[in-house]
């Protein structure tokens, strides 16, 4: 495992050794049950309390009674979406976009099938919303509008702020849910500031263990639970708490609090040096989002007329993680949903790569990848079946 270089930290990340650290206490020694009432169960409460206090801080929510701790990401945006569509039986109309993940957009597919009318927003050819048609679709029936905050494939980060603004000028009694898995521990959160409704994280992206996440509902917004049973999470989540995990993604979260600069600066430099080393130095290279605004960790890179499962073969081979786009899609032959409203060329989308660091990402890493990527699509080019249209594309390139 030593000579692996991932570059897949829009998947997962790994789990920070201080996070874990943090953990290991609630395994064996303070293992009691944090709603027990005898006193063996006051430190794991204690430490729930403090690990909620930390995710209102990477929030910036106004108290503790707004977050709670789920099991992932999907959980959260599960519970969000369905807990404000319990609530609003009388509102069947949605909002969403074309280039959501996949545990959001199944869930409204699944509920266009209950009878649910859903507007799926578009993206220009880099990726960015089109919030005169958000403007448009937004009516009295509008119960909730869901947008990401940034493009697990891309990286590119969506106005939030200004779709807020959009939606409430509209119907003031729209909510807003926004899937904020790929930006948590990469540029700041601040939910007052935003005014979302909704906001949902989950832990294994920022350098927490999986099985954890959580999710900001703003004192205003009630929802129904998602998972019914016993009065954890105020009576919004049942189930006994992870206390360990719980611990986790606390600790991840003020971790990645205090790492936000060098995310802002060393890790957006290395990926800069990573686009640019490949984007020289192969020919048949695109970057697929432009310069538009992106998490300062993530690439996507399409090569024309190559094959990506392929370049991911011979990246493997050589130790390097990357992918194709969302892990919960890579087993598919389909093309990127995203890349596809983007109308990325046919000739690149399926050679398309997406890249992600962390801060744990080193300056020999990133050489190492320069120098390795030329070789491998060379090779792959000189067995393309487009050999015509490569020569032409090589030719317009000098």
């Amino acid at each position: 495992m030593n000579n692996i270089i991932y570059l897949d930290n829009n998947a997962t990340t790994k789990t920070d050794e201080k996070v874990l650290e943090a953990m290991m206490p609630y395994f064996c020694e303070n293992y009691g049950n944090p709603s027990s009432m005898y006193d063996f169960a006051k430190q794991p409460a204690q430490a729930i309390k403090e690990a909620r206090g930390k995710m209102k801080d990477f929030f910036n929510a106004a108290n503790e009674k707004e977050i709670i701790f789920t099991s992932c990401g999907t959980e959260s945006a599960n519970t969000a979406i369905r807990g404000v569509l319990n609530m609003n039986k009388n509102k069947r109309h949605i909002i969403t976009t074309k280039v959501e993940h996949p545990c959001v957009l199944n869930v409204y597919k699944a509920l266009e099938k209950q009878g649910y009318r859903v507007d799926y927003i578009g993206v220009n050819s880099q990726g960015e919303l089109n919030l005169d048609e958000l403007k448009n679709a937004i009516c009295e029936d509008t119960a909730l509008v869901s947008v990401m905050y940034a493009n697990n494939e891309t990286g590119v980060i969506f106005p939030i702020k200004e779709v807020v603004d959009i939606v409430k000028s509209k119907n003031s009694e729209t909510k807003v849910f926004v899937d904020a898995v790929q930006v948590a521990g990469k540029i700041k959160i601040d939910v007052q500031d935003l005014g979302v409704d909704l906001l949902g994280v989950s832990g294994h992206k920022f350098h927490a263990p999986k099985g954890i996440g959580a999710l900001y509902v703003n004192s205003k917004t009630i929802i129904t639970p998602f998972v019914i049973g016993g009065h954890q999470e105020r009576g919004l989540r049942a189930g006994t708490e992870n206390v360990p995990y719980i611990v986790g993604i606390g600790k991840a979260a003020e971790l990645a609090q205090d790492s936000l600069y060098f995310e802002a600066t060393e890790v957006k430099r290395l990926r800069d040096k990573l686009e640019k080393g490949i984007l020289k130095n192969v020919f048949n290279a695109r970057l697929n989002t432009g310069l538009t605004n992106r998490v300062p960790n993530t690439t996507n890179i399409g090569f024309e007329y190559i094959e990506g499962e392929l370049i991911l073969l011979h990246l493997a081979d050589c130790g390097i993680c990357a992918s194709s786009g969302s892990a919960c899609t890579s087993g598919s032959l389909e093309p990127s949903h995203v890349l596809r409203a983007m109308n990325v060329p046919f000739t690149s989308i399926h050679g398309s790569i997406r890249m992600s660091l962390s801060r744990f990402t080193t300056e020999s890493e990133i050489d190492y990848v320069i120098e390795k990527f030329p070789p491998i699509i060379e090779k792959l080019t000189s067995i393309s079946p487009y050999q015509e249209e490569l020569e032409s594309l090589r030719l317009s390139k000098i």
